[in-house]
């Protein structure tokens, strides 16, 4: 009787194992289908798959900054170049010049103020 028992038992055992394995293949197949479908919806690209997050070391980062730093660097200096080419030196006006629009100003509207007396 309990011979019998554990038969019945290896057997269901056996029937399970075996439906698991049918299960996991298609699983498998599942899975595949999906990603071609995820690959014909996203235009043809394969979505990447998720996995650790990549980290730069210090040196990477460093090296990367340098490069950033030295490429401004060329654009200041080529702008720099370039605004000192045009950039002229601001004119301003001498003291002759300046009492000379004075006067002007003073003989203008002494004009005006005698022919508003007339």
């Amino acid at each position: 009787m309990m011979d019998s028992i554990v038969a019945e038992i290896k057997k269901r055992q056996a029937a399970i194992s075996n439906q698991i394995k049918s299960l996991q293949a298609e699983a498998g197949k599942l899975d595949k289908a999906l990603q071609a479908v995820a690959q014909l919806s996203q235009g043809g690209r394969a979505a990447a798959p998720r996995g650790r997050k990549r980290r730069m070391s210090a040196a990477g980062r460093r090296a990367i900054a340098a490069a950033a730093k030295a490429r401004w660097a060329k654009v200041r200096a080529q702008k720099a170049g370039k605004s000192a080419a045009k950039r002229v030196k601001k004119r301003r006006l001498s003291e002759e010049g300046r009492k000379a629009i004075i006067a002007a100003a003073k003989a203008r509207w002494a004009k005006i103020r005698a022919a508003q007396g007339k």
